[in-house]
């Protein structure tokens, strides 16, 4: 009897495995599927380590699903190759933006996350089941894109918990998942916080994932990412004025780093 079910299950992963080789569509459908579930149940046995170990929301518990998390590239053939992480090594508070590709972003975060720093999220994800709650427990502020005045006041506690805590707010000021190779324009607020802080901005830049990953192609395959966090852009002196600037600056530099990583050079040049 047990001999059986190894023949039917042995049958069942070489017909998988075949139809994963044959068709991209079941490939890319399998391996998203496998992604989801290993967060689910991740975050399931995660959530009461992080109890026990720190007793409640904080963004110390980043520790510990940093550590969960930086596992699942091995499942996926993903490598990572960072460059800069000696940027993150400022004195005080800062505001680290980055580019925002996909839903394979968590693994690129937590990759290079540096110690006390919490993110920016859609209050929607607090509703993503464990996966919530262990970001949630991880100290993930949420924001109500809908509402422009809750998000304004969400960010200005947000300033305030900089100021007290301590801590690094991590931002995608493009708003939203975008995986063309190039990035969407971005939104002002991440800058606004940085200027009313007086914090620097910390550019972090992923190379484009589409090589490997495009749900539009069915596309889901091993591959390597390249992270480069960039230097600190100051604010200090900076005003309401300035924001546009700091965003336009940001963003001209974030594109062409995105080109060079990504290896596109001509298109590189024509954003200059």
């Amino acid at each position: 009897m047990e001999l059986g079910w190894l023949l039917w299950g042995a049958a069942v992963l070489l017909l998988l495995h075949v139809l994963m080789e044959l068709s991209p569509a079941v490939n890319f459908v399998l391996r998203i599927g496998f992604y989801y579930l290993l967060c689910i149940v991740c975050s399931a046995l995660t959530a009461p380590v992080c109890l026990l170990v720190n007793g409640g929301r904080t963004v110390k518990n980043m520790r510990i699903i940093k550590t969960v998390v930086k596992t699942f590239k091995y499942f996926f053939g993903l490598r990572f190759e960072v460059k800069g992480l000696q940027n993150f090594e400022v004195e005080g508070p800062a505001i680290i933006v980055s580019n925002h590709q996909s839903i394979l972003d968590m693994m690129g975060l937590m990759e290079v996350l540096p110690d006390d720093c919490v993110q920016v999220g859609k209050k929607e994800l607090m509703y993503a089941g464990t996966v919530g709650l262990i970001i949630y427990l991880g100290g993930v502020i949420f924001i109500n894109r809908k509402s422009t005045t809750s998000a304004k006041m969400v960010m200005a506690e947000v300033a305030k918990t900089m100021a007290t805590d301590n801590v690094k707010v991590w931002v995608y000021p493009e708003g939203t998942r975008n995986c063309t190779g190039d990035l969407l324009p971005f939104k002002k607020g991440a800058f606004h916080l940085a200027v009313q802080a007086q914090v620097p901005v910390i550019p972090v830049v992923y190379s484009s994932f589409t090589t490997f990953y495009n749900p539009k192609k069915n596309l889901f395959t091993s591959g390597k990412i390249k992270v480069e966090v960039l230097p600190p852009i100051e604010t200090k002196g900076l005003t309401s004025d300035d924001v546009s600037d700091l965003t336009d600056r940001c963003f001209r530099t974030m594109r062409e780093t995105l080109f060079r990583l990504s290896g596109s050079p001509s298109e590189a040049k024509d954003s200059s």
